[in-house]
């Protein structure tokens, strides 16, 4: 357990470490290029851990105790932090003391470094290529849109709206964005004997739930899984498979006296019977028995310590590549699919954000520190492309979200730079002050928002039934 908060508290820490080095970094090079004079580059906030002075200007390289952020602290026309006034010689190198192009290209800098990292990682990733899912359904539950549309075990996407899709997260991304704008997307799905058809996904159930949980569950789609027979290979001492008489080797064949062909049927029939008895016909040694096992019930679901026969889980893995295609492109491709790719998400996450205010996306939906951490430590296990991708998409979202007009945010003050230009003058200090104080409130507010659905997510199966 330890071992494992530490691996996910390494990951985010690296994850985080990396954006704001890159983010900040936009600022520090573009203000060097327009000769500002740059006092401090600070990763982190609070007090400072390690510091280094380098260069002709003497910059200040800090680390601080708080890693969630970092500035890059400019040379101010007025004065210097203890009270000594300017050298007039520095002062045209003072950010205050530049035109409005330059302070905005200073300030925009930092957003358009994390979405230059953002499309750096998919040209990379695009670019090396790898195995990717193919995007292959499974049969969906029964009373969900993705029965209703008729999809059915083994269909794989084609297209979605005329668009076409060769791997599972591009079916993901593409399906998202087409949800976020019609009632129903139109989908091209091949069968297990390559017959096409076309058939109308509704997605009004996304919008009825206001985006809150899991987009594809709710909609009804799983992922293929290839047909594994329903025979039993550990079964645990303690649990109720032992104490029912469950051997390995054991054949179910039905349960309850409906037919089971697939280990996910029997694994369905007993997550969704806690506590329910279940006569299990099984077949042992060519002879048939039938067995009463009660599951256990651990959280919402069943469960009765059995697992599938390692056997039979080989011969499926060897099927396996099937369910993958090796996708890689040259440079020049993997560069236009890598801004295609960026402008997508950042599509996708605006129309959410906009959603959002509008009331049509639920708030739960805000994710925070402890999410993110949680996310990167999964994705950190999973693989470094999987890690990299989520790396990609964070910093996408950093770089969406500083841009948004919040005072403090480098969108706030690239409004404070607009109001300039028609105004003519700068705004004055008071106002400034009384702007900056909102939006220190408004960024508390969503942070304690934030952080809130990140505990209730992280202790609700704690008090669920």
């Amino acid at each position: 357990m330890v071992g494992t908060l530490l691996f996910y508290l390494a990951a985010f820490l690296l994850l985080l470490g990396v954006l704001v080095v890159i983010h900040e970094f936009g600022h520090f090079w573009v203000a060097k290029r327009c000769d500002v004079k740059v006092l401090r580059f600070s990763v982190g906030f609070g007090r400072v851990l390690w510091r280094r002075r380098y260069g002709a200007d003497q910059t200040e390289l800090t680390f601080c105790a708080i890693p969630l952020g970092g500035y890059v602290q400019m040379l101010d026309g007025r004065e210097l932090e203890d009270g000594e006034s300017i050298p007039a010689e520095d002062l045209p190198r003072a950010f205050d003391r530049q035109s409005v192009g330059r302070r905005s290209a200073i300030v925009a800098a930092g957003p358009v470094a994390n979405f230059l990292l953002a499309i750096f990682i998919y040209w990379l990733i695009f670019m090396l290529g790898g195995n990717a899912l193919r995007p292959i359904l499974g049969a969906p539950p029964v009373d969900t849109p993705a029965a209703a549309a008729g999809i059915r075990d083994g269909d794989r996407v084609l297209s979605v709206e005329g668009e076409a899709v060769t791997t599972l997260e591009e079916f993901h991304l593409r399906l998202l964005r087409q949800a976020s704008r019609h009632a129903s997307v139109a989908l091209e799905v091949a069968d297990e004997r390559q017959l096409t058809r076309r058939v109308h996904l509704a997605t009004g159930r996304l919008n009825n739930a206001k985006w809150e949980g899991e987009p594809f569950v709710l909609l009804g789609l799983e992922l293929y899984q290839p047909p594994l027979p329903p025979v039993l290979g550990e079964v645990l001492a303690g649990f109720p498979g032992e104490a029912a008489g469950l051997r390995p080797d054991d054949r179910i064949l039905a349960m309850d006296g409906v037919e089971v062909t697939r280990w996910r049927q029997f694994v369905e029939r007993v997550s969704g019977s806690p506590e329910m008895p279940l006569s299990v016909l099984v077949e042992r040694a060519g002879q048939r028995l039938t067995l009463t096992v009660t599951p256990k019930k651990e959280g919402k679901i069943g469960r009765v310590g059995v697992g599938p026969s390692a056997a039979e889980m080989a011969k499926v893995e060897a099927n396996l590549p099937e369910l993958y295609v090796f996708v890689r492109h040259n440079p020049v491709d993997a560069a236009f699919r890598a801004v295609r790719e960026a402008w997508s998400q950042s599509a996708l996450m605006l129309t959410m954000m906009g959603k959002m205010l509008a009331g049509e996306v639920s708030w739960r939906a805000l994710s925070g520190p402890v999410a993110i951490a949680e996310y990167a430590g999964r994705t950190a296990k999973m693989g470094p492309e999987v890690y990299l991708k989520f790396m990609a998409v964070v910093s996408l979202c950093l770089g969406i979200f500083n841009l948004l007009p919040i005072p403090v945010l480098d969108g706030g003050h690239l409004m404070y730079h607009a109001l300039e230009v028609v105004k003519g003058r700068p705004l004055s200090e008071n106002a400034m002050l009384r702007w900056q104080k909102f939006g220190i409130s408004l960024l508390v507010t969503l942070m304690a928002f934030a952080f809130f659905n990140d505990l209730s997510r992280l202790l609700s199966p704690l008090f669920s039934g």
